[in-house]
């Protein structure tokens, strides 16, 4: 995520404040799977996945491998009408499990083809199948739901999840808006593929993630199909609606690039857009291979919200981005999207990245020094919000997407460089990705990574930049 170059900052936004294909997945948590064993009687899933900053985000008990998502939109009356089919996988025995879904009303739930009891709690859907699952057991959730979906309210103010928009809605999930449009398990590191399907008035386009798998329009509708089969965090997901003008095209590496831009924001977007071939060619020669089938980008025009968000393959930007931000959220397809965090405290680990990836191609591309950027930034007083708070711990108020997460978070990563020398540190960035690929990570392993990478000791260098109150000592 970056916010726009609006004046206005992400935690000062207001403006939205009352609006209050099966593919087999590699998950890097072995966890996920759990062991088979018989069912026990009373053993339900637990309501929240204990992330330290959103506790009911994400549930207990199970798995999601494939997300088939079947909606309809209305623009005009912004009614949503939704079937989710979840195929998931016990990783323990159930006989009650949650998903997260907020405000839209439940016609009904099956699991594996039969009536499921269900009730509502909070952002909670708590569903009792007819008969208990075995741990390991895999199982099928279906359910029905209509509504008008409403953003969530972050800790810091901002909307989150699905906006709608003067031509049809803004679909941005980060962090716990996923649960506004469809049943989910909110946790980022429960990683499935997707089908996502989505009839809109003709006129309209709906872009979802990874590959146009299918497009028909038939009594005043059309009916689009994208499928994801590489594995994706529930808050990566997309299905951003409008009049779009669509742009189509093969990259030199065989990358299917599917562009969508607000025709008020065309003129603005085409220059940059433009380079994306090029920024996608250079972030895989410093990352590694892009690491999926499908790239491009959304440009929608959202005045009262300031975040653009790197969903998977193809990022939602609420405006025409600068260079830098259309760097910033294809790096995420590394870090952020690839590889995800385990938990929200870790979020240095995708905003720090790929705020660093803005400097480097600014540094390679004839811009500032990634050195002069460091040293501009440490220059700024001890008073700067950019010491305000530790980014290897944000808190779970409003600093979640603010500066020191960012910047001092690229700080970190560029104290490192320094450190180990720019030839351990581009591999180190290599390994993070490809050895924690289609999975999630936590800063000690990252930090466990570069020591091992370089052969040096690192704690102490990210304890002060990641940790340590104020402003670090010296430079």
């Amino acid at each position: 995520m970056r916010p726009s170059r609006r004046p206005a900052a992400r935690r000062r936004a207001t403006a939205l404040r009352r609006e209050a294909v099966l593919a087999a997945v590699t998950v890097a948590s072995a966890a996920l799977l759990g062991a088979a064993g018989p069912a026990a009687p009373g053993t339900t899933g637990a309501p929240g996945a204990g992330d330290p900053y959103f506790p009911l985000s994400g549930n207990g008990g199970y798995h999601v491998r494939h997300y088939d998502l079947g909606l309809r939109y209305d623009t005009s009356s912004r009614h949503l009408a939704g079937r989710a089919l979840l195929v998931a996988r016990a990783t323990q025995p159930l006989t009650r499990f949650d998903l997260d879904l907020s405000g839209l009303k439940v016609e009904g739930v099956t699991v594996d083809r039969a009536a499921a009891r269900f009730t509502r709690s909070g952002q909670e859907l708590l569903v009792t199948p007819r008969r208990a699952l075995r741990g390991g057991e895999e199982f099928r959730v279906a359910v029905r739901y209509h509504g008008t979906p409403r953003p969530v309210t972050d800790p810091d103010g901002s909307a989150d999840g699905w906006i709608p928009t003067d031509d049809g809605a803004f679909v941005a999930g980060q962090p716990q808006g996923a649960m506004t449009w469809f049943p989910s398990d909110g946790r980022p590191e429960d990683k499935s593929s997707y089908d996502i399907t989505v009839t809109v008035p003709q006129g309209r386009t709906a872009v979802a993630n990874g590959v146009l798998a299918g497009q028909r329009t038939a009594h005043g509708h059309t009916t689009f199909h994208w499928r994801e089969t590489r594995p994706m965090a529930a808050y990566l997901a997309t299905a951003t609606i409008g009049r779009f003008r669509v742009q189509r095209y093969t990259t030199r590496d065989g990358i299917q690039v599917y562009n969508a831009v607000d025709p008020r924001q065309a003129r603005a977007a085409a220059p940059v857009l433009r380079k994306l071939p090029a920024v996608l060619a250079w972030e895989s020669t410093l990352f590694g291979p892009y690491p999926y089938r499908a790239a491009g980008a959304i440009v929608d025009q959202v005045p009262d919200v300031v975040d653009s968000l790197e969903t998977q393959t193809r990022p939602v930007y609420v405006c025409a981005p600068d260079l830098s931000t259309l760097v910033h959220e294809t790096a995420h397809q590394w870090f952020g999207d690839f590889v995800s965090v385990t938990t929200w405290k870790d979020i240095w680990l995708n905003e720090g990245f790929a705020t660093y990836a803005e400097w480097l191609y600014a540094e390679q591309h004839g811009g500032d020094s990634a050195q002069k950027t460091f040293d501009a930034l440490y220059a700024r007083p001890a008073s700067d919000d950019l010491w305000a708070y530790p980014p290897g711990d944000p808190g779970s108020g409003g600093n979640l997407f603010d500066t020191p997460v960012y910047e001092r978070g690229a700080m970190a990563l560029h104290e490192l460089r320094r450190a180990v020398g720019d030839r351990d540190f581009f591999r180190i960035l290599r390994a993070w990705a490809a050895g924690h690929r289609d999975g999630h990570g936590t800063t000690t392993q990252f930090v466990q990574l570069a020591e091992q990478e370089s052969g040096h000791a690192l704690n102490r260098l990210f304890h002060t930049w990641l940790y340590a109150e104020g402003k670090p000592n010296s430079a």
